[in-house]
């Protein structure tokens, strides 16, 4: 059915007896958190493999769009995607502000800067895009919409860690970028995130918010809070880090198989890789058109579950329907139609750079044999 091996050079999870050395040194140290030598070590890491600047590790992927917003005395409206994971939200609401909801670019799932100017007010101080599946944002659009209008513009590129746009980081557009280190994202410390910002004074500002404030052992210069990373988890990104790439290219190869067993499957689409854009492949989307499939989105999905195959509806329902947001004017599904369509029509399939050749031959075996 497929026919290209996947081959990889080495393994593609952190080594354990590196993992235990770090650990041993971290036991020894009795140093396991609070700006440690390994969560040093992994910034410095992660801004030469990155290309940034700057970047500040978090605890978990949700704070760092908290402070984010935060840092950047956000009020008022944030103009935001509803196709996202529901922190993208989440923060803008835990900060007092208000998100008002655009649709997105049906051709990427992105948010479509077309459609940004018509919801700014007088009460907007920012943006808030999505790099979606790690589809770069039209940035420069975006940018200049901002700079038009006076706004910040914040990133969640919680998808697209090491994304690059004609051999530059795409985290290094707008003012902030966010990133997330869970460990279903393709690079991961378990649980984990960062901010990447493009001075020192902001990543001075930005440290001292997510250590309660403090800038010294009796001075707080603000209300932050406690959302810094240990050492434990810092180790697992140092080793993770060194197999990065092969996992990535691994992730290709089964993007390169999915891609070539379903381009002829009437009724699947998906998205091919951009031009000029270095991709992660971090996740894999298809979208059913069930007229033509001759099965609906959700039939198909619960198939795949019934063979123990977890595929995700990445994103369903749309976060404009949750009950927090569905009464805002903005989150009316009139104003929301390509986002309403992409999410009643997506499945992303399992992707991982362990997948196998069986596990993909399954996979596919279920969406062509109908």
């Amino acid at each position: 059915m497929v026919e290209k091996q996947i081959t990889v050079t080495s393994p593609l999870l952190p080594d354990i007896e590196e993992l235990n050395k770090y650990l041993s040194d971290i036991w020894s140290g009795k140093w396991i958190t609070n700006n440690g030598k390994y969560h040093r070590q992994l910034e410095d890491a992660l801004c030469e493999y990155l290309k940034v600047p700057y970047i500040s590790l978090f605890t978990n992927g949700t704070l760092p769009l908290i402070t984010a917003l935060q840092a950047l005395h956000i009020t008022g409206e944030v103009i935001t995607t509803p196709y996202s994971f529901v922190a993208t939200t989440h923060a803008i609401w835990w900060n007092g502000a208000t998100p008002v909801f655009v649709d997105i670019d049906p051709a990427t799932g992105d948010m479509d800067p077309e459609r940004i100017e018509a919801a700014i007010t007088t009460r907007t101080t920012a943006i808030m895009p999505v790099h979606v599946y790690g589809k770069p944002c039209r940035t420069k659009e975006i940018q200049e919409i901002a700079d038009k209008y006076g706004l910040k513009v914040i990133y969640d590129a919680a998808h697209a860690f090491g994304v690059e746009v004609d051999g530059e980081s795409i985290l290094t557009s707008g003012d902030l970028s966010t990133l997330s280190f869970h460990a279903t994202k393709v690079f991961n410390t378990i649980e984990g995130g960062a901010l990447v910002m493009r001075d020192a004074e902001t990543k001075k500002r930005i440290d001292y918010l997510k250590n309660f404030g403090f800038a010294g052992e009796t001075v707080v210069v603000g209300p932050g809070i406690n959302s810094k990373m240990d050492e434990v988890r810092a180790a697992y990104g140092l080793c993770e880090l060194k197999i990065i790439d092969d996992a990535i290219e691994a992730r290709h190869q089964v993007a390169i198989k999915y891609r070539e067993a379903l381009r002829d499957v009437e009724g699947i689409t998906f998205f091919d890789d951009m031009p000029g854009v270095k991709h992660n492949y971090s996740y894999f989307p298809i979208f059913v058109d069930a007229e033509k499939y001759g099965r609906t989105r959700d039939e198909l999905y619960n198939e795949l579950r019934q063979h123990n195959i977890l595929g995700r509806r990445y994103f369903y329902p749309l976060i404009s329907t949750f009950s927090t947001y569905s009464g805002l004017p903005s989150a009316s599904p009139e104003n929301l139609p390509n986002a309403h369509r992409m999410a009643e029509s997506v499945i992303c399939l399992p992707m991982h750079h362990e997948l196998t050749e069986e596990d993909l031959n399954r996979i596919i075996g279920i969406i062509i044999n109908k």
